[in-house]
């Protein structure tokens, strides 16, 4: 049965966001119409928040919990004074929003273990909750190189990898991630999976050094973080900094005839990529 594009435009929204786009547009319509005050848009507009605020947490709960290391991780990261914590040498303003998280924590480490990786790789380590959690996923003698800018932070990683018993298995390498990626790639290091969660400027540059250096295995994955940045890449209107280096990555990405990739709406957008076989 063929689809026309006519009937396409009719198809109903299935999806909650999708179900959630056209709820909100109705409701704007009948806004402008003048019904702000009937019972109906006070009720939609309900339903909207519902569907938009419970979906993060509904997907938490339907995943498999995170270990008590990385809860401990992620409370004595939520207890910290990042507002208190020193910045300089063009390294960013850090925040307890940087950890990855739960959910996110649990799909790096399904990846670690559907790839049945042994190497892996982290640019922007920030408090170890990614590699942590990584690290958990590998077997006795697989090991995760985590690249961090910050001394203090990359400490404090360190002092939460201790009281685990998968934290032997994590490296931290503090300083400029540009300069660890190239010594890497001359030392002819290879990873079955990389994670980068850095400063999103840099993502380019990032990408390119691990490309040309044949940083990632030729079956490996590289999963990118924050793909979406709060909207930033498809909205209209003025974009950040960030939005708009985000943008230019994802681009970059896509224009790649040497990669293949999937941008999943997770937390704040997570691309999986990997090489074309004989790319």
């Amino acid at each position: 049965m063929t689809t026309t594009p006519a009937a396409a435009s009719r198809a109903r929204p299935v999806t909650p966001m999708g179900i959630l786009a056209a709820s909100l547009k109705d409701i704007v319509s009948r806004l402008e119409a003048g019904d702000a005050g009937e019972p109906s848009v006070i009720g939609s507009i309900s339903v909207a928040l519902e569907l938009a605020g419970g979906l993060d947490a509904y997907v938490a709960l339907c995943t498999t919990p995170e270990s008590p290391a990385l809860q401990a991780l992620a409370q004595r990261t939520s207890a910290h004074d990042w507002a208190g914590q020193p910045v300089g040498n063009g390294m960013p303003v850090l925040e307890q929003e940087m950890l990855s998280g739960h959910v996110e924590g649990q799909l790096l480490k399904f990846l670690v273990r559907a790839t049945r990786s042994e190497r892996v790789l982290e640019i922007g380590m920030f408090t170890g909750y990614s590699a942590l959690a990584m690290a958990e996923a590998l077997p006795a003698d697989g090991v995760v190189v985590a690249c961090e800018i910050d001394a203090g932070v990359a400490d404090f990683a360190r002092a939460c990898f201790s009281v685990s018993p998968h934290g032997g298995k994590i490296v931290v390498e503090v300083g400029n991630a540009s300069d660890t990626l190239q010594r890497l790639a001359k030392e002819g290091a290879t990873f079955d999976l990389i994670f980068l969660d850095a400063d999103k400027v840099g993502y380019e540059e990032y990408f390119r050094l691990i490309l040309d250096g044949g940083l990632v295995a030729p079956h490996g994955v590289i999963c990118v973080d924050n793909t979406l940045m709060q909207g930033d890449p498809y909205m209209t209107g003025a974009s950040s900094p960030n939005g708009q280096a985000i943008a230019a990555f994802n681009k970059m990405v896509a224009d790649d005839p040497g990669v293949e990739q999937v941008l999943l709406p997770l937390r704040d957008g997570l691309t999986l990529i990997s090489l074309v076989e004989g790319g």
